[in-house]
Formats: C-alpha cells, sequence, structure tokens
C-alpha cells in the first residue's frame, strides 16, 4: 500500500521549511488565521456594543461555522479551475474587503452579520486550495504531511493566542479599531503568497461548465468513491464527537465549582494534547510507523472522555481532555492516505469538501452536545460522546480497511477507476 510503504527516516519540520515557497505559505496562514480569530472576536463584541443582545453576539460566532458548507460545496470547483495563486490572493482581497466594509459606522447589524456569512463562506475555498496547491509545492509524500501537519499545529496555537490577541486588543482599541488591524493582516497575507509563491496552471480546465454545476459534480465524483467517502468519515466523524467537553466547559466547570481559570484550562487541554502528540507523531515517527497507528488511535482516541461519567474533578479532567486531544494525532497518517486516494485533478475539489464538511460537523457537534446537555447531566453527555462516538468510528474505521487497497473486489475497483476517469 502506498499509504506506508516508505523505510526512510522522516524527513523532519525542519527539512519543510527548507522549501522557500512552504515558508511564505506558512507565513500567510499564520497571519490570516490570526486575522480570522481577531476579527471573530472583535466582530462579537461590536454586535453585542450596538444591540445588546446576546443572541446577536452569539450569533455572530455561529456564522463562522454555518456558512462553511455552503461554501464549501457550491464553490468547490474554483479550487480546480484556476490557478491556485490566483484563487489564494483573491480569496485573501476579499476577506480583506469584507472586513474593510465592518469598518464604516453607516454599515448595519445586518450588513456586519452578511460579510461575516461571506468571509465564512471564503474559508472553505481558501483553505482546500491551500491544501491542494501543498502537493504541488512540497509533493504528495512525506513533506506534504509533515506541511500539513505544522499548518494544523499552528491552527491550534493560533486559536489560543488569536482570543488572546484579540483581547488584548480590544484594551486598548475600540472593535473597530481591533478589525482594522485584521485588514492589515489579510492584506500582508494576499502579498506573501502573491510574491512568495510560484503561479501554477490550474489541475483542470473548466471544461466550459458553470462553477455550480462543476463544483457539485466534483462533489459527486468525490463522494461517489467509496475509498474517498470512508477516509472523510474518519476526518470527520471523532471531531463531531471530541467538541463535546469543549461545548460544554463552561456549565461542567460550574458543576465542579472550577473558577474562570479552571474554565480556560479546560478549553485549552485538548489543544496542548493535540500539539504536544502531533509534533511527536510528525518528527519522531517513521512514515511507516505514522501509517500503521492511524487506525488503532483513531478507534481509541475518545475512549478517554468516558471518564467524565464518573464526573472528575479538575485534574482528572484535564488528563482526560489531553489524552482526547493526542487521539487526533492520527490525522498525520491519514493525510497520506486520502492524498494518495484523490487524484490530482480533483485534489481542489475534495479538500475544500472536507474542510467544509470538518467545519460543519463539528458545529453540529456542539449544538447536539449542548441540547443533550438541555435534558441530562453535563458530565453524562460528555461521557456519552465519548462512548457513542468510539461505536460510530470503529464503524468507520471497519470500512477504511475493507476499502484499502488489495481489499475491494476487483468490481470495486473498476467502478472507482472508472469514475476518476470520468472527471479528467
Amino acid at each position: 500500500m502506498s499509504q506506508g510503504s516508505s523505510t526512510a527516516p522522516p524527513a523532519g519540520y525542519r527539512a519543510v521549511f527548507a522549501v522557500t515557497e512552504f515558508r511564505a505559505v506558512f507565513a500567510a496562514h499564520l497571519l490570516s488565521l490570526l486575522g480570522v480569530v481577531v476579527s471573530e472576536l472583535a466582530l462579537t463584541v461590536l454586535v453585542y456594543d450596538l444591540t445588546g443582545s446576546p443572541l446577536l453576539s452569539a450569533l455572530t460566532f455561529a456564522l463562522g461555522l454555518l456558512p462553511y458548507v455552503i461554501g464549501g460545496t457550491l464553490f468547490a470547483g474554483v479550487a480546480d479551475r484556476c490557478p491556485a495563486r490566483r484563487v489564494l490572493v483573491l480569496c485573501d482581497l476579499v476577506c480583506a474587503a469584507c472586513v474593510a466594509v465592518m469598518l464604516l459606522p453607516t454599515t448595519p447589524v445586518a450588513g456586519l452579520l452578511a460579510l461575516r456569512c461571506l468571509v465564512a463562506a471564503v474559508a472553505p475555498v481558501f483553505t482546500g486550495t491551500r491544501m491542494a496547491a501543498l502537493t504541488d509545492i512540497l509533493g504528495d509524500g512525506d513533506l506534504y504531511v509533515l506541511g500539513r501537519s505544522l499548518l494544523r499545529i499552528v491552527s491550534q496555537s493560533a486559536m489560543l493566542i488569536g482570543f488572546g490577541v484579540g483581547g488584548a486588543l480590544l484594551t486598548a482599541l475600540s472593535p473597530r479599531g481591533a478589525i482594522a488591524v485584521t485588514v492589515v493582516t489579510f492584506l500582508c497575507s494576499a502579498a506573501l503568497l502573491r510574491f512568495g509563491t510560484r503561479d501554477r496552471p490550474a489541475r483542470a480546465g473548466s471544461g466550459g461548465g458553470a462553477l455550480l454545476t462543476e463544483s457539485l459534480a466534483g462533489a459527486r465524483l468525490v463522494l461517489g468513491d467509496r475509498r474517498v467517502r470512508a477516509l472523510m468519515l474518519l476526518f470527520w466523524l471523532p471531531p463531531m464527537f471530541v467538541v463535546a467537553p469543549e461545548a460544554l466547559a463552561a456549565p461542567y466547570a460550574d458543576v465542579i465549582g472550577a473558577g474562570p481559570a479552571a474554565l480556560g484550562l479546560l478549553l485549552c487541554a485538548m489543544a496542548v494534547g493535540h500539539v504536544g502528540a502531533e509534533l511527536f507523531v510528525g518528527s519522531a515517527l517513521r512514515p511507516r510507523t505514522r501509517s500503521r497507528i492511524v487506525l488503532p488511535v483513531a478507534a481509541v482516541g475518545l475512549l478517554p472522555l468516558v471518564v467524565h461519567a464518573v464526573r472528575p474533578g479538575l485534574p482528572l479532567a484535564l488528563a482526560a481532555l489531553a489524552l482526547a486531544g493526542m487521539g487526533a494525532a492520527y490525522v498525520i497518517g491519514l493525510d497520506q492516505w486520502f492524498v494518495d486516494a484523490v487524484p490530482p485533478e480533483l485534489r481542489g475539489r475534495a479538500m475544500t469538501l472536507l474542510t467544509a464538511g470538518l467545519m460543519t460537523i463539528q458545529g453540529a457537534g456542539m449544538a447536539l452536545a449542548g441540547l443533550a446537555a438541555e435534558f441530562f447531566p453535563v458530565h453524562q453527555v460528555v461521557a456519552g460522546s465519548g462512548i457513542i462516538g468510539t461505536v460510530c468510528t470503529l464503524l468507520v474505521v471497519a470500512e477504511v480497511r475493507r476499502t484499502a487497497p488489495g481489499q475491494m473486489s476487483d468490481t470495486e475497483g473498476r467502478d472507482g477507476a472508472d469514475r476518476h476517469m470520468t472527471s479528467r
């Protein structure tokens, strides 16, 4: 199998940074991510200041997740039919323009929320295009896997840092002043991508079809492939359940009598575990070993949440959350499997759809956890998410095993090949 055949020692993160274009992509990713996080926080405060409505303030955050599925499904074709650099720069410029309009005092609250939706709809196209472009910059082997790992680590870290930076900015600036800073971050990201990466041709021609038709056709091709569909579900399902303790961190802290500082620790523990495990797996393990641990780690990754059944105190709860975060390290090997399974001309659409689905399903997971907590104690909801999530993940793991190269029947193999040929 191609996803675990390499016996060479891992190139390491240092080898990824040796690629000049990746350094530009990495810096642009950090800037745009900080811009998104700071603008989310500042816009939430601005909407609350203008309306005094907690509902509208919370809706501002929710609108950062809901449009993902729309943008990722309807506009995914852009990622393959247009040159990657052009798409990435244009996405950053669109985000900068939207945020700039938010700065105008005459922009109504409805306009602010609509602009927030537009930025969120652009996000999966940007992320999917960048993921596919990494295969052009780093190849589709181990360097790509480590590059994706670095971007994930930055995403986890920047969320924590971004909220801290945003809070600090809001103590010194007005909400619109903090939002103005994010315009600069988006513009700097666009400049880095424009002048720091090569202009490469599009992966696939437009074929003369409309963007919407091509995007939906690409989604059908991607989801119609049994192997790719199984891998996507393995990306999506564990995060759907692992977000439960984060969504319910505040009520759980109240149940165990912990203070605001403890709430911050509960929110950070999973990210700390994730970053630490991903750094270890990416730097210390060989590609073959990373491939071998994908299914076992995915299968047991949610089990630490079951500890909540006994309503643990703060130390044990933090340990359980850190372990659950470490379980996400299976994604490093899964990245290689996914890029091996998706044909090059479909990668942009596949990765855009992957991103959109991941964000949407996490939002759904948070909503379902909150709904369940209306009827059951918080600690039981978190423990239940660990149990149900493990059962669902085991079913997907079995499907991934069945669809592994060499495991599918000849008919299934021919069907997959026919689908890929259709897209060429």
